[in-house]
């Protein structure tokens, strides 16, 4: 074996050059037995032969064995060690030129030839995309999408070419789309289904491509399938459900895609996606309340969600997952109440239909992102000062969000009880809260958001403390002491990197501090005045005024 191998390289060699058909033809068919009975050292033959040089000048159109050889190409290429030395011998550029053949075997040979050549290298497939196959093979799917072998090998390049970013635009200004959705209606096998799904879901991260795909008809092919597997529990089926109702959820994700589907809330798809959230089936529970999460992402939507009792279908399913439930499903059922909570007009009809009242059920969760998800839609409802106060003296609310403030491991937990807390404070304006708020140990919270890398949060703490001081300074001072308020105060209005509006409202909170004896003596040894006295030139007029408000205040209280 190893004998007759040598012999047909050194044979292949000359034949090469000299282009004797019959010899060659000859040559490739015992180099294509040899790689089928042993590929890796055949490979390595080959590759030390030389021989790979000579493989370019037979990849011509002209060629009548160019099939032949980017096989054997194809074939090499599955060994790593070998995908370098095809890259060397140039047999990119001819083998991308033969995609342009009109011949299937000759198409299918160079397909697999590229794909294992270029096979986990992002930079070699990127060097495909800016020689422009991604159009040529959007073409050859759509001419040979009979010939099943050359249709899946371009959904493996698709598959392999739609993960790079750079890939996205090329794709979006082909028909794709309307390809893979064509070829989509047609499979009946999970397998082939399969594939496709693995090439859509890349793809349907751009929104161009979105679009594109909801036009095409794909939205009426997942609710097609989701009808007819959501009763099965056979596993292919199951994953097909999964699949597919997840990628409706990506398609809702573009703002035209979404819109589009929406149909002022009358559309037919959004209806299909309504009769999810009742469903006992978890996984379209789940894809029905993102789906809806995803609607409301514009105010017009919520608004007619809300007035079509969306909110108790969300309240409905969430009552069903309280205990041992599905994280996912409260996660998202949390996601779409939060969003739905964003328009002013929406957020009493929330609070009258009881949606505190759900969402705090799931206050004892030890899952970061249904806190997270919880913190957030109470914030967006608690603009009204009733619900504010309410909330407010709700001490195990209080105590719970005081415990989420120390949550390190989650920035975006603790981001949230902090802003709670000071939203609790601003809205309500209520002493009582303010109290409460301090036997449960959360002045020293808000002290430390003063002095967060965000001007909003670090604004909304400043705001809420200044309140704190004017209505419960004498129950609060001992804690603010303690979290050196007065401290962190000081260096906001030293630092010239400080927001304006932190200057503003640290000024203001320094005058209201003055009611202290102990607050006071602290302002008085760390010597106010002088910082104060400099930003009585400072641009923003506001904080000018505030500069020289606080200093007659300062000079008039030492």
């Amino acid at each position: 074996m190893a004998d007759n191998l040598s012999d047909t390289l050194k044979k292949l060699k000359i034949t090469a050059v000299d282009k004797t058909e019959d010899s060659l033809e000859g040559c490739l068919d015992c180099l294509l037995q040899a790689l089928a009975q042993n590929n890796t050292e055949t490979s390595e033959k080959i590759q030390a032969s030389g021989i790979l040089q000579l493989f370019a000048s037979l990849l011509t159109p002209q060629s009548s064995c160019k099939a032949k050889v980017a096989n054997i190409i194809a074939e090499v290429a599955k060994n790593e060690f070998m995908r370098i030395p095809c890259v060397d011998a140039g047999l990119i550029s001819p083998l991308v030129q033969l995609l342009n053949s009109k011949d299937q075997e000759v198409l299918l040979q160079t397909g697999r030839a590229l794909g294992n050549i270029c096979y986990d290298s992002h930079s070699l497939q990127a060097q495909l995309i800016n020689m422009g196959v991604i159009p040529t093979l959007v073409k050859l799917l759509g001419i040979h999408c009979q010939n099943a072998a050359l249709t899946e090998m371009c959904l493996v390049a698709f598959g392999n070419l739609a993960e790079l970013e750079s890939s996205k635009e090329q794709f979006a200004s082909t028909n794709i789309a309307e390809e893979l959705v064509k070829l989509f209606k047609k499979q009946i096998e999970h397998d082939k289904r399969e594939m496709i799904f693995e090439v859509l879901a890349p793809l349907a991260e751009n929104d161009a491509i979105k679009l594109q795909l909801v036009e095409a008809g794909l939205v009426e092919c997942l609710l097609e399938i989701v009808q007819q597997k959501v009763d099965s529990d056979k596993e292919d089926d199951i994953t097909e459900l999964k699949t597919g109702s997840d990628l409706m959820v990506l398609l809702l994700l573009g703002d035209e895609s979404m819109q589009k589907l929406f149909e002022g809330g009358k559309g037919g798809v959004f209806q299909r996606v309504l009769s999810w959230i009742p469903s006992n089936n978890h996984q379209l529970q789940l894809a029905g309340a993102l789906a809806i999460a995803n609607f409301a992402r514009n105010d017009g939507n919520c608004i007619h969600m809300v007035d079509n009792g969306i909110v108790e279908k969300l309240m409905d399913l969430l009552d069903r997952h309280v205990e041992d439930g599905n994280v996912t499903v409260q996660h998202a059922a949390l996601s779409a109440l939060r969003n739905l909570a964003i328009p002013v007009i929406n957020k009493a009809k929330m609070l009258s239909a009881g949606v505190t009242e759900a969402v705090l059920k799931f206050l004892k969760s030890e899952m970061p992102p249904v806190q997270f998800k919880l913190l957030g839609t109470l914030r967006m409802l608690i603009d009204a000062q009733e619900a504010a106060e309410q909330l407010g003296k709700n001490v195990k609310l209080v105590e719970r969000l005081v415990e989420w403030c120390e949550a390190k491991d989650h920035a975006g937990v603790m981001g949230e009880s902090n802003r709670l807390l000071s939203a609790l404070i601003r809205h309500s304006k209520s002493k009582d809260v303010i109290k409460t708020i301090v036997q449960s140990g959360g002045i020293k919270h808000l002290v430390t958001m003063a002095t967060s890398e965000h001007v909003i949060m670090q604004n909304e703490a400043l705001v809420a403390l200044a309140l704190i001081a004017a209505l419960e300074l004498g129950t609060a001072e001992k804690d603010l002491e303690s979290a050196k308020l007065v401290q962190i105060l000081h260096r906001l209005l030293a630092d010239e990197r400080s927001a304006p509006e932190i200057k503003y409202n640290s000024m203001v909170l320094i005058c209201a501090l003055m009611g202290s004896e102990c607050l006071h003596k602290e302002v008085q040894d760390l010597a106010f005045l002088d910082v104060v006295s400099k930003l009585r030139s400072h641009e923003n007029k506001s904080v000018a005024q505030q500069a020289s408000l606080t200093e007659q205040r300062l000079t008039v209280e030492s």
